[in-house]
């Protein structure tokens, strides 16, 4: 169940973004990420996506209390 919610908060972003626009920060802030880390694994867990979605992956209820854009949050530099 955890991994679920955890794809549907993906799924929430990307309606959000208009699906290509997130593909596209996605893989921006991935590479900043990786540079600013030197690892692929850190850059990974590092983009403001994933940081929100395994924050909030373990409350079910999240989708329900979450404001638009909710993902900026977790955007750092």
């Amino acid at each position: 169940m955890v991994l679920i919610n955890h794809e549907k908060i993906h799924i929430r972003q990307q309606i959000e973004m208009l699906v290509i626009p997130f593909f596209l920060w996605y893989g921006i802030e991935y590479v900043i990420r990786f540079i600013q880390y030197r690892n692929s694994k850190l850059a990974y867990l590092n983009i403001s996506f994933e940081r929100e979605a395994y924050q909030n992956e373990k409350n079910l209820h999240y989708l329900k209390q979450r404001s638009f854009w909710s993902f900026l949050r977790y955007f750092m530099f």
